[in-house]
């Protein structure tokens, strides 16, 4: 592997996940909360913006790549397939391709790529197609293990815009919000075994939703908590027992729950749009107890808030509504700056610093302090339109975006 023994050479299991503490080998990093926590990155670039490594041509979708030591993982569709590709992390040449037919087609017009972030999991990728297809592929050689037609094999009605949960990997399992059922059961999250894809249990008829769920411990017993169409869910991920379980959603049907739960410690964050609102919950044994909610704090549409300091960093509002950048306190909802009319994009933790990815394709770095909103640099990185996550590993940023008349993914070396 790359990394050096100075830099720690640290190794971790994170809900059942094997990486290196520099990798980004799933949906918002090593334990799914937008946190990096590699080297420095430099606090400011040049001219001309972060150096750019490399920058490959690549297919349709937002999904956002993937990395694992020297490994990154490309989930994205080219003409009628969707493509797995396996391509070496600082050069970006190709190492091995997987690809398999598909037939999704956007009822709204928009990109008819793959949305959900594949996961690298002992040795293998998962990934979850547009049109619900889950697979298993060996890491080192591009070859298929198992694969399952969700949507068929679970009956699952269309949504608005495919399938875009990221599955969980938790102790040998894939757990997916699928939203079907299996012959009159309920099949709303399903587990599958992690080497074989066979079944291993099926639980509640909550429809899926385009939030990605995330493994958390609370009072010593783990918990896949998801927050699926219905609204926040908390599941024994050995059997699918429900722990808790609270309604929240849009009175609108045109709507979606998309950004992720934020666990920190016995808490739990969610947030929607749609005159949804966000709140805070705390979970007690099998209870969940409302510490606040509002509409007016942080109202996040697809992209999933951060947390430093007991503060809350995200977008306000919905993304064709030029939503705002934001802190707010995480105990209250207290606002504690906000800049309005700042438009769309994703946020991530590196140390005390704020990585922001505007859908315009521009980046920006500032510090997460709750006082005021300083960036100390930015720079276009991306033709519009970016709404794929990056993967930030070792200093370097992978960032793709989706556009109209190319599309393209991009190394940016972000070290001092």
């Amino acid at each position: 592997m790359r990394h050096k023994a100075a830099t720690g050479l640290l190794f971790c299991i994170v809900s059942g996940v094997s990486v290196f503490a520099h990798d980004w080998p799933q949906f918002l990093g090593p334990q799914r909360n937008g946190v990096y926590s590699g080297p420095p990155l430099a606090s400011s670039w040049p001219a001309g913006g972060p150096r750019k490594v490399w920058r490959k041509p690549v297919g349709q979708g937002f999904a956002g790549p993937v990395v694992a030591g020297n490994r990154l993982i490309l989930f994205h569709r080219v003409g009628d397939e969707e493509v797995v590709e396996a391509l070496d992390a600082r050069t970006g040449n190709a190492q091995w391709r997987y690809a398999y037919a598909t037939a999704y087609r956007d009822d709204f017009g928009f990109d008819e790529g793959p949305r959900a972030v594949p996961v690298i999991a002992q040795g293998r990728v998962y990934t979850f197609g547009a049109e619900g297809h889950l697979h298993a592929i060996d890491l080192a050689t591009g070859q298929r293990l198992w694969s399952v037609d969700t949507a068929r094999r679970f009956q699952v009605r269309k949504g608005y815009f495919g399938a875009a949960g990221s599955p969980l990997v938790e102790d040998g399992r894939v757990i997916a919000n699928v939203g079907g059922e299996d012959g009159g059961k309920d099949a709303g999250v399903v587990a599958f075994k992690a080497d074989t894809g066979e079944v291993l249990w099926r639980a509640t008829n909550h429809q899926a939703s385009y939030s990605s769920p995330v493994g958390a411990t609370f009072g010593g017993r783990r918990t896949a908590v998801f927050f699926t169409r219905q609204g926040l869910l908390g599941l024994d991920p050995a059997n699918g027992a429900t722990r808790f379980e609270r309604t929240w959603r849009s009175r609108s049907a045109a709507s979606v729950n998309a950004a992720s739960p934020v666990i920190v410690g016995d808490r739990i964050f969610i947030s929607a749009t749609y005159e949804t609102g966000a709140a805070l919950f705390r979970v007690e044994g099998n209870a969940l107890t409302e510490i606040w909610s509002s509409d007016e704090s942080m109202s996040n549409h697809y992209a999933t808030s951060v947390v430093y300091n007991g503060v809350l960093y995200g977008f306000h509002g919905r993304q064709e509504f030029t939503p705002s950048l934001r802190a707010v306190a995480l105990e209250t909802g207290v606002v504690r700056w906000s800049q309005d009319r700042f438009k769309a994009g994703t946020v991530t933790l590196a140390g005390d610093k704020l990585l922001i990815l505007r859908e315009t394709g521009e980046l920006m770095l500032a510090p997460a302090v709750p006082d005021a909103f300083r960036p100390m640099a930015q720079a276009q990185i991306l033709p519009a339109t970016v709404r794929a996550l990056p993967a930030l590993a070792d200093g370097f940023l992978y960032a793709r975006n989706s556009d109209t008349r190319s599309n393209e993914l991009v190394c940016l070396d972000l070290r001092p």
